[in-house]
């Protein structure tokens, strides 16, 4: 098993993240709006921060954060996060993998 999976693994929401970079504040901000706990991983406090930032470069994250993997599934970063938004499809997604467990849009 490689070093992202492990940390994704049995976790409905997580996000990989840096503490100084906006795109990410605002990423976890949004998602938290629907009710979210995701699991935050910061990699600019981890010891192995750039160790796993480049396993995400890896998979395809670019830029490497934020990182939104929904169901142990990578999604994207905030660009897709929030087209999935737009195209209704991110609530469906965060119920499916119980991130949340109710929503209601009104």
């Amino acid at each position: 098993m490689d070093m992202v999976a492990g940390l994704v693994d049995e976790k409905p929401l997580v996000i990989f993240s840096k503490s100084s970079c906006c795109m990410s504040h605002s990423t976890k901000s949004f998602l938290r709006g629907f009710g979210a706990n995701p699991t935050v991983y910061e990699l600019d406090q981890m010891p192995n921060g750039q160790q796993i930032e480049r396993a995400l470069l890896q998979r395809g994250c670019r830029p490497s954060v934020p990182a939104v993997f929904i169901g142990q599934e990578l999604v994207g970063g905030t660009n897709t996060v929030m087209s999935l938004h737009v195209q209704n499809r991110l609530v469906p997604l965060l119920m499916r993998a119980k991130a949340i467990w109710i929503w209601n849009d009104r």
